[in-house]
């Protein structure tokens, strides 16, 4: 089930959302000071691009650099792919059928405005799970 709804997702909003996160980590790595920057948004794009057993926890190591980096990213980047998700899903919501997606995609917005003391990490749960 899992299989189907990542590709689903990635036909639907995924690869959309994947070219602005690299889109984001690129612009990030050529800017030489915000390297850090864009390997968050290379690995988000990697979990925007098949999300379905998967999800993002806080790492317990991170501590105020990653706070200010957050805020950071929020001005320069942060909003632009959150609005990014929010443009995304009206289309999902609209159409009966992709309101299951609609909500998933709301749900990726807080990691999408502080990707910085999180990682990726695989889960059991199926889907609608926190």
């Amino acid at each position: 089930m899992g299989f189907v709804l990542n590709v689903l997702w990635l036909l639907f909003c995924g690869i959309w959302m994947a070219i602005g996160y690299v889109l984001a980590g690129i612009i990030c790595c050529v800017l030489i000071i915000t390297i850090p920057f864009g390997v968050a948004a290379f690995r988000i794009a990697g979990y925007v691009l098949w999300p379905f057993g998967r999800t993002t926890v806080e790492k317990p190591d991170a501590g105020a650099p990653s706070c200010v980096g957050n805020v950071i990213w929020f001005v320069f980047a942060g909003w632009w792919l959150a609005l990014g998700h929010i443009v995304t899903s009206i289309p999902l919501f609209v159409s009966i059928i992709g309101i299951p997606f609609g909500w998933a995609n709301l749900k990726m917005i807080p990691i999408s405005i502080m990707p910085l003391g999180r990682e990726v990490v695989s889960t059991d749960e199926q889907f609608g799970g926190r």
